[in-house]
């Protein structure tokens, strides 16, 4: 009873980035992915968090669609070469990856990962 008190305390006095942090990094250990912070270049991950941005950036020979994936420890860049859009990436919403993660201008990236949507919670 009294940790329930005690979380209930902790969530009311910090702010809610902290809270969405601790709530997103839940999910993960719920998931059974990984944290994005224990992943390193090289690497074969999966990872679940949420799309915090969502950028197409045409280059002169390829488009490229970004997202930036956040699980509550850290970011990842999912990054889909040739590609304008891709129906359900969009910002705010939960998606699983899958890929070799790598590093680019000092950002965790993961390029063309396999991915999964994952339900929207109401």
């Amino acid at each position: 009873m009294s940790t329930r008190i005690g979380s209930w305390l902790k969530k009311f006095a910090t702010d809610d980035e902290t809270v969405d942090a601790d709530n997103l990094s839940s999910e993960v250990d719920a998931s059974g992915c990984q944290h994005a912070s224990g992943c390193w270049q090289g690497q074969r991950v999966t990872i679940i968090g949420r799309l915090r941005a969502v950028d197409l950036r045409p280059t002169d020979a390829l488009a490229t669609l970004v997202a930036e994936l956040y699980d509550g420890t850290d970011s990842v860049r999912l990054i889909w070469l040739g590609r304008r859009s891709i129906p359900g990436i969009e910002t705010g919403r939960t998606v699983k990856a899958k890929g070799r993660l790598a590093m680019k201008d000092g950002y965790k990236v993961i390029y063309n990962p396999d991915y999964e949507l994952m339900p929207v919670h109401a």
